[in-house]
């Protein structure tokens, strides 16, 4: 079977050619028409968690929220880093 398609490509050459031709237009043309929908964000994923807390003090919301919800972030798989911010808010990358 390979034999006979090689020798058929051989003896036409010509029809190798134009569909080789027909093929890169047609490359070219679906290039040129396909919709790009956005750019791929390469960064790494982010969670950003907002915690309100009422009328606590700071040190409060840190022993009772940022600091249970960073210690279970560094607990997710393939976690690179974890950071609390201030202000009740607590920010992980992985």
């Amino acid at each position: 079977m390979t034999d006979f398609i090689i020798n058929t490509c051989l003896k036409d050459r010509f029809m190798v050619l134009l569909g080789a031709v027909i093929l890169a237009l047609a490359g070219l043309w679906s290039f040129k028409n396909m919709p790009l929908d956005a750019i791929p964000d390469l960064s790494d994923v982010q969670v950003i968690v907002f915690t309100d807390y009422a009328d606590q003090s700071p040190q409060v919301v840190e022993d009772q929220v940022t600091y249970p919800l960073t210690t279970a972030m560094l607990a997710v798989p393939h976690a690179k880093w974890c950071a609390a911010i201030p202000f009740s808010a607590c920010r992980s990358s992985m």
